[in-house]
């Protein structure tokens, strides 16, 4: 894949439902999720299913997988402004998707189809089984991006030669100006996956789940190649949620966005009133 440009948009605000008290494993492509019940009286009784961080190189959950475990406890909907978006499945991507991190990273680009729909949170958490990753993460890296609104333009640019076809200059309510960075997770514009990443969130969860699992497995060993506050290894959870903002191996504007995205996973910022509008 080539470099993500720097993004200067700020911050945004994320959604969830959190559950604590792990009750049991669930049995299944690399344990890949726990049981858990509320543990605070009063709060429903129903079960919910935790997804979090599987090691580099294990064996990831297929989509339909997922799909199963997420639809078995699905959960409500807080963005009724992304119905359009949630209700869309997306499409594999092109053949150069990754193409800059390797064979291996290839492998994985070829299990992105956005092949999931459902609630907002619901396609977060699809998202965080199908690659690994823990869903708080998820859950507060969406809303530093979009606030978990799949609508959110960012990463804008006058050069008419880089916008996305139908996309044009003073398209998108800016004049002289087209928009780079789309929908819920922010993914940059790319031929290979253009226009699902704007229609669909689920294909945009998918295809940035897929770049940060590739930067965890340690296949973007380019990272070493370029400025940098340290020297890129494979499992890094933080430096890899930092790549995707900068572009960079935690540099300055990486780990601010870093600590942007623990604030709000500290906060549970998704279970704050004010996100749920």
């Amino acid at each position: 894949m080539s470099l993500m440009s720097y993004r200067t948009a700020s911050a945004k605000h994320c959604l969830g439902s959190i559950v604590v008290a792990l009750a049991l494993i669930i049995a299944g492509p690399a344990a890949c999720a726990t049981i858990a019940r509320p543990a605070t009286a009063g709060r429903s009784s129903q079960a919910s299913v935790y997804f979090r961080t599987l090691r580099p190189g294990a064996k990831l959950p297929s989509g339909a997988y997922c799909a199963t475990l997420v639809n078995s406890w699905p959960l409500a909907d807080h963005r009724p402004a992304n119905k359009p978006y949630n209700s869309r499945k997306g499409r594999h991507v092109g053949a150069r998707f990754l193409a800059a991190d390797g064979p291996r990273a290839q492998q994985l680009a070829r299990r992105i189809s956005g092949d999931f729909t459902g609630t907002t949170i619901d396609i977060l958490r699809w998202a965080a089984c199908k690659w690994g990753i823990d869903q708080d993460i998820v859950f507060a890296q969406a809303a530093v991006e979009s606030w978990w609104q799949q609508d959110t333009l960012g990463g804008w640019s006058t050069d008419a030669s880089t916008c996305p076809p139908g996309r044009g200059l003073g398209r998108e309510g800016k004049p002289g100006q087209c928009p780079h960075t789309y929908g819920i997770l922010q993914d940059t514009y790319r031929p290979g996956d253009w226009p699902a990443i704007a229609r669909s969130t689920a294909m945009n969860a998918d295809a940035a789940y897929a770049v940060w699992r590739s930067c965890y497995d340690g296949y973007e060993t380019w990272l070493n190649s370029m400025p940098r506050g340290s020297q890129y290894h494979k499992g890094d959870i933080w430096g890899c949620v930092g790549r995707w903002f900068s572009g960079q191996w935690r540099n300055p504007p990486a780990l601010g966005y870093i600590a942007q995205v623990r604030k709000y996973l500290r906060e549970k910022i998704w279970l704050k009133p004010s996100f749920r509008w």
